[in-house]
């Protein structure tokens, strides 16, 4: 019983030491993301060109997992119309993924 009780409290101990280790790691860097960020606002006209090139990669990342995740949903679920035209389906799925990002990208830089 007593064996039981101490191997409770060193697990709680091991624990919490744990826990502080975890805070103590997180904590500087949670700091350094923040002063980042309020950089990066400060400054934000000079970030401006970063900022659209990761939206854009983002927004074809995003659209591309998408459309090929339908894709391969046709090709499971055996769509006939896919399966007779699973070129002109990729070809498709490629314009509608590329047009809005493009027709964004063109948008922002006639501002």
């Amino acid at each position: 019983m007593a064996n039981n009780q101490g191997d409770r409290l060193l697990r709680g101990y091991l624990s919490s030491r744990l826990l502080l280790l975890a805070i103590g790691i997180i904590t500087p860097i949670g700091i350094l993301v923040v002063n980042g960020a309020a950089f990066v606002m400060r400054n934000l006209a000079q970030f401006r060109i970063g900022i659209a090139v990761c939206a854009l990669i983002s927004s074809l990342v995003l659209n591309g997992l998408t459309a090929s995740w339908l894709l391969r949903l046709a090709g499971r679920r055996s769509i006939a119309i896919y399966l007779e035209h699973q070129e002109w389906a990729t070809v498709v799925a490629t314009t509608v993924v590329a047009t809005p990002t493009n027709r964004a990208a063109a948008a922002r830089n006639d501002r």
